[in-house]
Parts: structure tokens; C-alpha cells; sequence
């Protein structure tokens, strides 16, 4: 237990707090229990340890256990917290909890025995708090931290800070986004550096090197998070893999559910779990038309790469500029904002708006319905019924 303290005061005083993520601020840490999960490579340890920092200056007790730790492997967590909570503790963070097989019922014990210790867990995207045992939905306020958006991007490898913007100003003309920025402010200047290793927090690499982390990334999320799933076999991670990068080099992929199980071998009615496994692992972007859901287990009409940088490192080919602008505009704007497929154009978010993307010849003649913005990847202010594609990066 000791060695646990000294192992999380160790990283509480090593954590930089220059920089936060968005979520930092989006989360109400006056609860007592709350979750954050999230694709590997986010950032989720940082913020917390961020949090456990700024609690312990105010003289809170607070301490870090990561459950992938050698420690939990001959010992409980219960334990381990209710010494923690008897020698004082305050806010204990319970880290990598999809790791530990019995985490959910620990922590609602935990949570119902001592209602003076504030309880952060954090976890892959795959955990689905409502099919877990120790029913913790009624009781855990989930948040889900997603990878660097452009605006946090400028922050974290520039130090050019920058408002959010919501998408109501992106649609009325009656706002100038323009005076949000300074004039000498050059919105594309860094948003090809952005999309092709800007949406993960990593710092200090090449572009090779960090191609050759995100596939490490993908690996370790296909053969070892995915285990933590019920009824998952392991065996067919290579398969899984196989399936990604053949999804990776057709991108936008519009799906043939025969074709792709004879090409991976594995049977239909696997394939359409895997691709939900792979959606959940936030690896890929399942897209449906508007009143689809995912839990209908429905074939999706198409499929996105998760963010663009997937795109890169993944695909043996550089992407087609098309691919890029609608992956890029998808994983921003999903963030706050459900999108479906329109019968139209590209994307009807929140049914409501409509978005076609282009590039610069991309013209109003090709739109034939109302409510519709044509967004380009070349455009630095909003012109007419146009909006510059790097805007939707300010989104959060």
C-alpha cells in the first residue's frame, strides 16, 4: 500500500497543469462518483492526475491508483481504498478500471460505504456503464474524453489560445466569426500539420514515429482492450486488424457485409458485432440515415475512420482529399452533435442542419434544399452560404 502513495505522489508532482483538455471544464467534479472513459491516447490520466493536483495544493488528501498495477493482482481495490479512506483520503482516481474483472461492484461498494470520498474512475471507450454489474448507472455522471480538437491543438503545440464556438454562430449570418480572432491570426497555417498527427496528445515525436505509435495504438486496443469484452474472443484479433485495414484503404466505405466476410473470414453475423466493437473503440465511425441506431444492429450505409490521423498512419496510400474533409468535419463535430447521413448532401447534423463539403469549385447550384451550408476545406472566413471547414475544429 505504500508503494501505491509513493507511486501516485510521484506522478501528481511530475504532472504539468499548463495545459488542460477540454472536458476539464465540462466536468462537474462536485459529484461523488464520476467515470471518464475514452479511445486509448487521449489524455484521460493526465486530467485526472491534473485534477488530483490542483486538490491536493488546497491541502485535500487525494491519491492515484492505476488497477493495472502488479499490486491488485494479490490485492482488492476495496481494501486498498478503505485504507486510503481511514488514513484520511478525500478524492481517490481508480485508473484503467476495464483492467480489474470485478470493478464496477468495487466501486458502487465503495461508493455506498464511504459517502465522504469522492470516487473518479476512468476506463476504455468500450465499457458500457449500463451493461455492467454493481448497477453504477444510477449513480456515476460518465463524461468521454475525445482526441485534440483543432482549437486544443493551436493551445497544446502552439500556445495560441482561442474561444469554442457553437454552431448556431456557424450558421447565422447575423455573427462575424471573424472578430472572435486576431487579425494576424492564419486559420490554415497549421491545419494540415493538425490532420495528419494532430488529434492525439502526444508530444515530442516525428511524423514517423508517430504513425508508427498510433498503429502500436491500434494494436494494443484490437488485442488486449477488447479482451475485457463479454463474449469476445481473442483468437480473432488478427482478423480484427485485418478487417480495420481493409476498411482503412476504401474509406468512405460503404459496406458489402458477404463480400467483407469472405475477404476476412469471419461470419456475417460476427462481422456486424466487430464493426460495433471497432466503432466503440472509437477506431471507426458507423454511419447510419437518420432514425437508424446502432442498437438495431442495422448494416451501416457507411463508414468513417475515426479522426484523420488514423487515416495516415493506417492506409498504405495518401488519403483522397475528399476522405479527408468529411473524416475531419465527422469527428469534430460528433463530439456535441449527432450526425446522420443525409439523402442530399454529405451529413444532416442534429435534423437539422445540412452539410455539403467541398473544396473551393464546390458551388450552391449542386444544393437543392434549404437549411444547407456547403463547408470548404480552402475557405479562411465564412462567404455567403459558405463555411470554412477548420472552423468546425472550434466546436470544443
Amino acid at each position: 500500500m505504500d508503494e501505491l502513495l509513493e507511486i501516485s505522489d510521484q506522478l501528481i508532482r511530475s504532472t504539468d497543469t499548463t495545459f488542460k483538455r477540454y472536458l476539464f471544464d465540462q466536468i462537474d467534479w462536485n459529484e461523488r462518483l464520476i467515470g471518464i472513459k475514452g479511445a486509448r491516447g487521449t489524455g484521460k490520466t493526465t486530467l485526472v492526475l491534473q485534477y488530483l493536483k490542483e486538490n491536493q495544493s488546497l491541502g485535500k488528501k487525494v491519491a492515484y491508483f492505476s488497477l493495472d498495477e502488479l499490486y491488485f493482482l494479490s490485492n482488492n481495490l476495496v481494501d486498498a481504498a478503505k485504507d486510503f479512506y481511514q488514513s484520511g483520503g478525500n478524492i481517490l482516481v481508480v485508473d484503467e478500471v476495464h483492467k480489474y474483472g470485478n470493478w464496477s461492484r468495487e466501486i458502487k461498494n465503495l461508493y455506498d460505504r464511504y459517502p465522504n470520498l469522492q470516487l473518479i474512475f476512468t476506463g476504455s471507450s468500450i465499457i458500457d456503464i449500463t451493461r455492467v454489474e454493481g448497477d453504477l448507472s444510477r449513480r456515476a455522471v460518465i463524461n468521454e474524453l475525445h482526441g485534440l480538437s483543432y482549437r486544443e491543438y493551436l493551445a497544446f503545440q502552439h500556445g495560441m489560445q482561442f474561444p469554442t464556438v457553437v454552431l448556431d454562430q456557424l450558421t447565422s449570418d447575423r455573427v462575424s466569426l471573424q472578430e472572435l480572432f486576431p487579425e494576424d491570426f492564419k486559420p490554415l497555417q497549421y491545419l494540415k500539420d493538425y490532420i495528419r498527427n494532430g488529434y492525439f496528445p502526444f508530444s515530442g515525436t516525428n511524423e514517423e514515429m508517430y504513425y508508427k505509435k498510433l498503429r502500436q495504438l491500434v494494436r494494443t486496443i484490437v488485442e488486449y482492450d477488447m479482451a475485457e469484452i463479454k463474449g469476445f474472443d481473442i483468437r480473432n484479433g488478427k482478423k480484427i486488424l485485418q478487417l480495420l485495414y481493409i476498411i482503412a484503404q476504401q474509406v468512405p466505405f460503404k459496406p458489402n457485409i458477404t463480400a467483407l466476410s469472405e475477404k476476412t473470414q469471419i461470419h456475417r453475423n460476427s462481422l456486424s458485432n466487430y464493426l460495433l466493437y471497432l466503432s466503440e473503440a472509437r477506431l471507426i465511425d458507423l454511419q447510419y440515415p437518420a432514425g437508424i441506431s446502432i442498437s438495431m444492429l442495422q448494416k451501416p450505409e457507411k463508414i468513417l475512420l475515426n479522426n484523420t490521423n488514423f487515416l495516415f498512419a493506417i492506409s498504405e496510400k495518401t488519403p483522397e482529399k475528399g476522405t479527408v474533409r468529411e473524416t475531419f468535419f465527422n469527428s469534430l463535430v460528433k463530439v456535441n452533435h449527432r450526425i446522420n447521413l443525409s439523402t442530399s448532401v454529405d451529413f444532416l447534423v442534429d435534423d437539422k442542419y445540412q452539410f455539403e463539403i467541398g473544396g473551393k469549385n464546390k458551388s450552391r447550384k449542386q444544393i437543392k434544399t434549404e437549411n444547407t451550408w456547403i463547408v470548404k476545406d480552402d475557405l479562411e472566413f465564412p462567404a455567403g452560404n459558405s463555411i470554412p471547414l477548420w472552423i468546425f475544429g472550434f466546436l470544443y
